[in-house]
């Protein structure tokens, strides 16, 4: 993974995401596999995460260093 936002979003921790985010964890930041969170909450169908992450302004548009969103 490229952060610990990443992982706790493919294990499905949505109550680990909220309190890294609410910690400052960049919502955005780019790294790992998957490229963004937003991507790995999206691959993992989860789509209460999906939410939190909108919630805390997750790009929609970010690319992943594929060029794929």
């Amino acid at each position: 993974y490229g952060n610990a936002l990443q992982a706790a979003i493919n294990e499905s921790q949505e109550a680990v995401a909220k309190l890294l985010l609410d910690s400052g964890a960049d919502v955005n930041a780019q790294g790992g596999h998957y490229s963004n969170v937003l991507q790995v909450a999206a691959w993992k169908g989860s789509e209460a995460v999906v939410k939190v992450l909108l919630d805390s302004e997750a790009d929609i548009n970010a690319q992943s260093k594929f060029n794929l969103t």
